[in-house]
């Protein structure tokens, strides 16, 4: 699956994995990040086998009618404040995101998975 976007130079086909691997980057840079990882449940296991979901290290990304949506998949530094690591993480992903690709996402969703010392 991928992005098609039209400019005046002509047309752009982004692919989701290149979304993923800026967000990748993007999330991984932030402070109080110890790193990504995967989703946990047996349920989100299947559904991950089962989808066309684009997976990239802790990054899922998946369309949803014309708009498209990030799930992102933290390991956190122990002693920071984690509203403010999803937070900034959020913020810092999607002007990324916009910067590099130029459009807009319905959602950019950040979990923590787990809490280590750094």
């Amino acid at each position: 699956m991928k992005i098609d976007k039209k400019t005046p130079y002509g047309g752009i086909d982004i692919s989701l994995d290149a979304i993923a691997c800026v967000a990748q980057t993007a999330a991984k840079s932030c402070y109080g990040v110890v790193g990504l990882s995967r989703r946990n449940s047996v349920l989100d296991a299947a559904k991950e086998i089962l989808s066309a979901e684009k997976i990239e290290e802790g990054i899922y990304v998946r369309k949803i009618g014309k708009e498209y949506e990030i799930d992102i998949y933290l390991c956190c530094a122990e002693g920071v404040k984690l509203p403010e690591i999803l937070s900034q993480t959020q913020k810092r992903v999607a002007y990324d995101l916009e910067k590099a690709f130029g459009i807009g996402f319905k959602g950019i969703n950040v979990y923590v998975t787990s809490v280590q010392e750094a």
